[in-house]
């Protein structure tokens, strides 16, 4: 159906008045009419998100019914024990969560479905640890993580707390290709209630997971001797952690927390940072005027959501300085498996998960601590399938899973990234190191001594749209059509192509199976432990660029990342002519 035609569809249904306000408005912008219309938001790997709005392009209540719908069809032909094992549904502080969550109830709730709906907004961790809790069957999360205010997104999960499986999303799609967005039938709230097919809950999942987040602790008489010397500044930025986080750091043994005022508040604009990203330095502006206020040792931010720890520490010169996301999950991994070997508790068969673009500085500790460490596809969806896979097979004994992009998970009753245990478990390894005299920012330099001096950088570019869309397509094409042999003068040693699902060796000439799902992923290993690569956003319209070096200086890794960084910033320049 062309794009004219399904405006025309929604023009004619009978929608809300807030919808019908929208379409009104765009009646004499047909290029912006176009952008709603042209295509239908993708259900990617394990969700949807997408710009607020009104059409089959935006996100709104119609566009949350189709996959509530499709999720509720999907649980129906599995079966009465499914339904009644029901949903659990969280929500975060954007705009229309809550009301998008109510939604989620009334569709699946109208096909006889048990739900669990939060009481008020929670963190996604929280979400995937209800599931388990409950004993529910499935999941689903009203969240756009920390992109832009004008962004919301649904997520689903599996009864094992993750996102949920390609398996069970690619059926959810094939049900969703049959559904007419305008045509969803829903249930009353009080109807549901009075059912008992709405259940409310809060208070008691809130316990249950602070009971699960003081089993992380490694080392309580660490804790106790600097409780009253480890100052904390905490900024949710505007999102669901401001009271679980200073609860979690209270319960676990920490006294001096102190929230920044201004971004406690759940505010949907995000009024007080350009975007509600911790991996955004500028977000913790305020956070920073607190901490030389406070003389704080450590400053801990979250994303809206919850799932995304970002960490600021005192440099050399005694200035705040953020840390990365590899960094950070450098920090805490050398800390667990040290304190698990000294107390004896370090498994033979320890693993540990990350990402093809993080950090290969975690392959370095982990190795050096006998573990082995297996890669996934970006998503930390891949990284809870390898957890239930070993917790099957009994072959891996799960120890810790991190992403470059401050994801990171420390013991498995959430099956997500939780920034809520992170920020528990990285304020123990500062107290740690504040015992011996040392700053976060002095043991990362101690690990780059160590191991070497990794270091890593993320470009990405926007191309938004419809024509944005072409020009990546055009771009990928290009790099698979003409793969590069040397980058910056170096030679390329690999090419790992995840659509074809081949390693190319070009030292010895010959091709690999590689043994991960594909994805849209090209990467390049070159000659000197460097290495690049590329993927499209799998949220929002952009086009990212990984760089990973291993140096022997920190000077020299920054000149060769810049070098990096360099070539691929002139090849897109000639690519966007």
């Amino acid at each position: 159906m062309s794009w004219k035609l399904k405006a025309k569809k929604w023009q004619e249904a009978m929608l809300n008045d807030e919808m019908i306000e929208r379409l009104n408005d765009l009646c004499n912008d047909e290029k912006a009419l176009e952008e709603c219309f042209y295509t239908d938001l993708q259900f990617g790997t394990g969700g949807m998100r997408g710009i607020l709005g009104v059409g089959t392009n935006r996100m709104n209540i119609y566009m949350v019914r189709k996959v509530a719908e499709g999720l509720a069809r999907f649980m129906n032909e599995l079966g009465e024990e499914v339904k009644r094992r029901g949903v659990v549904i969280a929500y975060d502080s954007r705009h229309k969560s809550k009301e998008f969550a109510l939604e989620v109830a009334k569709t699946v709730g109208e096909r006889g479905i048990k739900t669990y709906l939060f009481d008020g907004m929670r963190p996604t961790p929280e979400l995937s640890f209800a599931v388990r809790y409950l004993h529910a069957f499935s999941g689903v999360v009203i969240t756009a993580s920390h992109n832009p205010p004008q962004y919301n997104g649904i997520k689903l999960y599996g009864e094992d707390g993750a996102q949920i499986t390609p398996e069970a999303s690619t059926s959810i799609i094939q049900q969703m290709e049959t559904i007419d967005e305008l045509s969803i039938e829903v249930a009353e709230e009080q109807q549901l209630v009075e059912r008992n097919l709405l259940t409310y809950i809060g208070e008691e999942i809130d316990r249950a997971y602070i009971e699960q987040l003081l089993t992380i602790r490694l080392n309580e008489e660490v804790i106790r001797k600097t409780t009253n010397d480890l100052k904390i500044v905490f900024t949710p930025l505007h999102g669901t952690a401001a009271h679980i986080v200073p609860k979690g750091l209270r319960a676990y043994g920490f006294q001096h927390i102190t929230v920044v005022k201004e971004q406690a508040d759940a505010d949907p604009n995000f009024s007080t940072v350009q975007l509600p990203n911790p991996e955004e330095h500028d977000a913790f502006t305020m956070a920073m005027e607190y901490g030389k206020r406070e003389d704080a040792d450590l400053l801990l931010g979250t994303d809206p959501d919850a799932d995304r720890l970002g960490v600021a520490v005192k440099n050399a010169q005694g200035v705040y300085e953020v840390l990365t996301g590899n960094q950070l999950g450098a920090l805490m991994l050398h800390y667990m498996l040290s304190q698990k070997q000294a107390k004896q508790t370090l498994p033979n068969n320890g693993v540990v998960i990350k990402t093809i673009v993080t950090s290969e500085l975690g392959r370095a500790i982990a190795t050096d601590f006998g573990l082995k460490t297996i890669d996934t596809l970006t998503g930390f969806k891949y990284i809870a399938e390898k957890i239930k896979q070993y917790e099957s097979t009994g072959t891996y004994t799960f120890q810790f899973g991190y992403e470059e992009s401050y994801g990171y998970l420390i013991a498995d009753f959430v099956r997500d990234k939780d920034a809520v245990q992170a920020a528990l478990f990285i304020t123990e390894v500062a107290a740690y190191y504040k015992q011996k005299g040392m700053s976060l920012y002095d043991a990362l330099q101690a690990l780059f001594e160590r191991y070497g001096f990794y270091k890593e950088s993320l470009h990405s570019l926007t191309l938004e749209g419809k024509e944005g869309a072409q020009q990546m397509k055009h771009i990928f094409k290009s790099f698979r059509t003409r793969p590069l042999t040397e980058i910056a003068g170096i030679a390329v040693k690999e090419i790992e192509d995840y659509t074809t699902g081949e390693r190319y060796d070009l030292v010895n000439n010959k091709k690999e199976e590689l043994h991960l799902p594909r994805s849209n992923v090209l990467k390049y290993k070159l000659i000197h432990d460097q290495w690049i690569c590329i993927r499209p956003s799998g949220t929002e319209p952009k086009l990212k660029f990984y760089y990973g070096v291993k140096q022997s200086s920190e000077k020299a890794s920054e000149a060769m990342l810049k070098q990096l960084e360099q070539f691929i910033k002139s090849k897109m320049e000639l690519f966007l002519k």
